[in-house]
């Protein structure tokens, strides 16, 4: 119940009454992420949700180092893509990565099915391409899977604003999908999502910020900017 409230508050914000407790509880958060506890989305194969990869703390440093970067100084940028060497952060973020797969397969006496199948959690780099965006209220993504010349396994950590990400069936054919059969994702501050094997190649996901398509639990998520920190291997070419 508490991660629940917890959740809730970082959607749709909270009660003058609870602030000042939940500000002192933050104060006395140490800067280490908590012990990952990984979802299944279970409509799709290779899709997890990890909601407290990163601790309150590490979300703000990690902000920081993003905007120290001057990528989007100019109102005019909202993209900014990094290929080979990635800056240091980055590097981190893949290695505090593949270590919450780590510790999340070990879980449950190992019952639990792999998260990112071993010939790609092994790799050398994890990840050697980024993309991080900036949405601001009313921007979004068009529904798309990742291109070909990305390998199997993606991941994105969400920062600063909740969305909710819709996941629609590639077989289902274009503009024809109806709301009704998209799969939809709460991505919360901190939170990160593993996408492999068909979560990565046979369903496409999208997030639309527009008024009135932000909805969660009968309500409508308040949206501020929204940074996104995508990871991806480049295919190698023979």
């Amino acid at each position: 119940m508490e991660n629940h409230m917890n959740v809730l508050r970082e959607v749709f914000g909270e009660s003058s009454s609870d602030s000042e407790d939940f500000d002192h509880q933050l104060e006395d958060e140490q800067i280490t992420d908590p012990i990952p506890s990984w979802e299944q989305i279970k409509e799709i194969n290779g899709l997890w949700l990890c909601r407290d990869f990163l601790s309150p703390q590490h979300q703000s440093s990690l902000v920081s180092s993003v905007l120290k970067e001057g990528w989007f100084n100019e109102d005019s940028h909202n993209q900014a893509m990094r290929f080979g060497d990635l800056p240091a952060w980055a590097v981190e973020v893949s290695s505090s990565i593949r270590e919450a797969v780590l510790l999340g397969d070990t879980s449950n006496g190992g019952i639990k099915p792999c998260l990112l199948p071993s010939n790609l959690l092994w790799r050398e780099p994890l990840f050697d391409q980024l993309i991080v965006n900036v949405y601001h209220p009313g921007e979004g993504i068009c529904a798309h899977v990742d291109l070909m010349r990305f390998e199997d396994g993606i991941a994105i950590v969400s920062l600063e604003s909740s969305c909710v990400m819709h996941f629609s069936c590639v077989e289902e054919g274009g503009s024809d999908i109806v709301e009704e059969s998209k799969i939809p994702v709460l991505l919360t501050p901190g939170s990160l999502v593993l996408m492999s094997g068909e979560a990565r190649y046979l369903w496409k996901h999208e997030i639309n910020r527009k008024p009135g398509f932000q909805m969660w639990e009968g309500r409508e998520l308040v949206q501020q900017r929204r940074i996104s920190i995508t990871l991806r291997k480049l295919c190698q070419v023979d």
